[in-house]
């Protein structure tokens, strides 16, 4: 089985979704984060960095994961709640206001869409998997591949392999938060899904 490590914030939530069983098997190991920095990155195939980490300390470890993806390795980025990390490479974000109860009008719809169903990640999810809410939009590098976006707008998640030598998945969700604070079903539907298909298929 290919190896994916999780960063590890300290929070209640990350606590909770990172060591819940059916999601910890297929986790390889959990780096605090104080010490990512200096982390040996290179025994792991890939990097799962959760939304709503202190970001004076990730900023910290910048360098350390720009040097595993120079060096081909897969960072998956979770930004839910706040601006992703600005040093990401490509990154273009948009600020969004977060409709939380948009489910409660009539006829609701979030305008998610799939930009290409054929695509391994959706035999492990379905789009409504990933519909709960957003934070932002992405605008994606040249080249990087949008799996789910917001109709005829910025995407919500995508996969970038242009701008390094490594693979970078970005996406404005936030499942392990809601999750872990034991709210939003769709989270959990999401995650049941995502983490074996990073450590089957992407990795």
């Amino acid at each position: 089985m290919k190896k994916l490590a999780a960063v590890y914030g300290g929070s209640a939530p990350h606590h909770r979704a990172l060591n819940e069983p059916k999601y910890r098997r297929w986790l390889s190991g959990l780096i605090y984060l104080p010490d990512l920095p200096g982390a040996d990155l290179d025994g792991f195939d890939g990097l799962l960095i959760p939304e709503r980490l202190h970001r004076g300390k990730l900023d910290e470890a910048a360098g350390s994961v720009l040097a595993y993806l120079d060096r081909g390795g897969t960072v998956l980025v979770f930004s839910g709640g706040e601006h992703p990390p600005v040093w990401l490479p490509g990154l273009k974000w948009e600020h969004r206001p977060t409709n939380f109860w948009w489910w409660l009008e009539p006829g609701a719809d979030l305008g998610l869409v799939c930009h290409n169903p054929d695509h391994s990640l959706f035999g492990y999810i379905e789009l409504d998997d990933a519909t709960w809410h957003y934070h932002g939009l992405l605008h994606p590098p040249e080249g990087a591949e949008t799996l789910i976006a917001l109709r005829d707008e910025g995407a919500l998640l995508y996969i970038d392999r242009v701008s390094t030598p490594g693979t970078l998945l970005v996406t404005t969700l936030d499942p392990l938060y809601h999750f872990g604070s034991y709210f939003m079903p769709a989270t959990e539907r999401f995650l049941d899904g995502f983490l074996p298909w990073v450590v089957r298929e992407l990795l």
